[in-house]
């Protein structure tokens, strides 16, 4: 016989066992109808103990401005219910199959431990879980609760010591709560398989029903699952359907032989197919209508200490909180600027368009909007990060901003005194003077007399703060920066929140206003809000107040500074709304309303921009290869279904900003911008246009026509 036990031995030995674990443990029957002790537990310790639940992980609900939902976050699908929002054949289900007797006994179900422990003594191991409903629940509280490898191992250990650690807080579960209570708590916890947690996660991702709607079939189809999910999780093939199918039919058997329905109505839902539909799991970003909106919520909160001390502890509070955010973004704006690119650019064209729109005074981020859909499959030349924010919000490195950096010399000039029409003459090249004409704002000299700047747009000749913008002249920006200094002009652009999109140091180059430096829309289009909110500078912002599970609500307002003089971003304003008219953008025209902007575009087009604002509202648009876009220049291309010799900040951006501007601002009234102080920055004062001198008519030979010729102005500064 060897090892083997004759079955009488072990019949034998199950009832020695079941008698011994029976009258070695404490069972009051708390809550229960009926009473038994034994006179063993005091010595054994087997009391109630205090059960610590931590809330569970509940999703979070991201809403844009007008309360609509735009995107979940959880670390675990669930959707908490009520016990009365549970259809009835459901409880009936569950308790059917796991705990039929849950209503009449205490913590624990005498009847089914000892017929599991007889069993389980018969197997010589734990077959049979004999647990109450109670008892599961604790299970999953310690479960869930679990941090480390170690204690997941402890709650799952298939061992007398950890029933009777279960049965201790099963005990105090039991003199805490109402039967309905626990049975809510349960239903809420449980994990059905496929990813669903709770009985409402379950019901919407097994049938596409909520909880309360789920019929005979579908509820005996969750209350088998509960079981063993992973083995009968019908997300994982035809093998794990197969379980499920016969896990729910044995639930009907069940509910059949108890009574709670008739022969007839099993043998009818037994005929009925599965009926999974897998619908999918809502939630992040990738299934978001606003996917790059709602990575930038995501980063910030992942990202900004104010929620939360530590990276660990700010991902709890987003994927575990159970928390209502809500957000600045305007889905009237979105939609504009979503169309706005999907009319000039292709999802499937190389080059990507993207665009952020601000509110000047608020810093409120009201739309996001790229060309390309936002996910994984290169294929379909899907974006895996976030265009149109800087890496801190899930972005890239960002494109160079061109001539968009022009504005900021310009700023810097009225900053210091200059006024509207003074101005300087210049060439079509540009070269430093001296390593020291330009210095870095430590103070070190890297001008270099051996580059040349030369013009994209515009020519040389004298050209005043208004003319050189209109006409977007590299090299009267090159002998502006050098004539205001370098570091100012930098100084100014991180004033109005300029930072790179890579988060590396600004590159302090002669070629600053050029806009060789790496950027986002967003920061771009909030710096320009900044000139619209006459220099008063507000961090962006996306989130406006976060409602906690409790309902407690916390605001949040925004952070702004008077980062610029009033009247010097007034003059701003007035000298870049001539873009529009008389610059680089009259082609493209404006938009109706008071409005400003600057065209932008890299060396050979390599990228392009446009950035403008109203008093209502900023924008910036940006269009580059993220593939490269030096070695993939937007030279001989088609795009949006259109051929492009080159493309400028006029070709795509540009209209791209008006179309959305158009439609965005649709029936919002127009404020005007304040009208520039004319007797600051009216005219012009120490660098006035040069005077035309008559020709000397007494010399038939003078061929002199009587202008001062570039050369004979002197455009170096220290």
């Amino acid at each position: 016989m060897g090892s083997r036990m004759s079955s009488v031995a072990r019949l034998t030995a199950a009832a020695a066992a079941a008698g011994v674990v029976a009258a070695a443990i404490a069972l009051p029957a708390v809550g229960g109808t009926g009473a038994m002790f034994v006179s063993a537990s005091e010595d054994l310790g087997i009391k109630p103990e205090e059960l610590t639940e931590p809330p569970l992980a509940e999703r979070t609900t991201v809403l844009d401005a007008k309360g609509n939902e735009i995107a979940w976050f959880y670390e675990e699908y669930r959707e908490s219910v009520k016990l009365g929002e549970v259809a009835e054949i459901m409880k009936t289900a569950i308790l059917s199959i796991e705990d039929y007797r849950f209503y009449e006994h205490g913590a624990i179900d005498i009847e089914g431990t000892i017929r599991a422990l007889a069993k389980n003594a018969a197997s010589g191991g734990i077959a049979q879980g004999g647990s109450s409903i109670t008892q599961q629940y604790v299970k999953q509280v310690l479960l869930n609760s679990a941090t480390t490898d170690k204690e997941r191992n402890a709650a799952l250990e298939a061992s007398y010591a950890r029933k009777l650690k279960e049965l201790r807080y099963a005990m105090a579960v039991e003199e805490k709560y109402t039967k309905d209570e626990i049975l809510e708590k349960y239903l809420n916890i449980a994990y059905f398989g496929a990813g669903a947690n709770g009985v409402e996660a379950a019901a919407k991702r097994f049938f596409g029903v909520k909880a309360s709607e789920l019929t005979l079939a579908q509820a005996a189809t969750l209350a088998g699952a509960v079981q063993d999910p992973n083995a009968t999780d019908p997300n994982l093939g035809k093998a794990q359907r197969a379980k499920l199918l016969s896990r729910r039919n044995l639930v009907l058997d069940t509910m059949a032989k108890l009574g709670k329905i008739t022969p007839e109505m099993a043998a009818e839902a037994k005929k009925k197919k599965l009926g999974y539909k897998g619908t999918a799991i809502p939630g992040g970003c990738t299934a978001s209508e606003t996917p790059y909106f709602c990575m930038y919520v995501r980063n910030e909160v992942l990202s900004n200490k104010v929620f939360g001390k530590t990276p660990k502890l700010r991902s709890q509070f987003l994927n575990r909180g159970g928390l209502t955010i809500h957000t600045t973004l305007d889905p009237r704006m979105q939609k504009a600027a979503d169309r706005a690119i999907k009319k000039h650019v292709n999802a499937s064209d190389n080059p990507v368009a993207s665009e952020a729109l601000v509110e000047p005074g608020t810093g409120a981020i009201k739309a996001m909007a790229a060309s390309r859909k936002y996910g994984n499959n290169k294929r379909k030349k899907e974006m895996s990060y976030n265009v149109v924010a800087d890496a801190v919000h899930g972005g890239g490195t960002g494109f160079q901003a061109g001539s968009t950096f022009k504005t900021f010399t310009l700023i810097t000039a009225l900053k210091e005194g200059m006024k509207i029409n003074d101005g300087l003459s210049v060439s079509q090249g540009f070269r430093a003077p001296y390593y020291s004409s330009f210095k870095n704002c430590k103070g070190e000299n890297i001008g270099d007399p051996s580059h040349t700047v030369t013009n994209d747009e515009g020519g040389g000749g004298f050209k005043s703060l208004a003319t050189g913008t209109w006409q977007s002249v590299n090299t009267f920006f090159m002998a502006l920066e050098q004539k205001v200094g370098l570091c100012d002009t930098i100084k100014t652009a991180k004033d109005l929140g300029i930072k790179r999109s890579d988060g590396l140091p600004l590159l302090e180059f002669s070629t600053f206003t050029l806009g060789t430096n790496e950027m986002d829309p967003v920061t771009v289009a909030n710096a320009y809000a900044t000139i619209g909110a006459r220099g008063k500078y507000c961090a962006p912002m996306v989130i406006t107040k976060i409602t906690d599970r409790n309902g407690k609500t916390k605001n949040y307002k925004p952070q702004c500074n008077q980062a610029l003089d009033a009247e010097v971003a007034d003059a701003a304003a007035d000298i870049l709304s001539g873009v529009f008219t008389k610059g680089t953008m009259r082609g493209v025209g404006g938009i109706g309303r008071d409005a400003a902007g600057k065209t932008g575009t890299t060396d050979s087009q390599a990228t392009a921009w446009f950035a403008g604002f109203t008093p209502d509202l900023a924008g910036a648009v940006s269009i580059g290869d993220p593939r490269g876009a030096q070695d993939h220049k937007l030279n001989n291309i088609t795009i949006g279904g259109r051929y492009y010799g080159s493309v400028f900040g006029a070709s795509i951006p540009g209209p791209i900003w008006k179309d959305t501007m158009l439609a965005a601002l649709k029936g919002v009234p127009a404020t005007e911008f304040t009208p520039v102080n004319s007797s600051r920055f009216g005219g012009c004062g120490s660098s006035c246009a040069p005077v035309r001198v008559e020709p000397d008519r007494s010399d038939d030979d003078d061929d002199s026509d009587g202008v001062l010729e570039d050369t004979d102005i002197d455009t170096t500064f220290d």
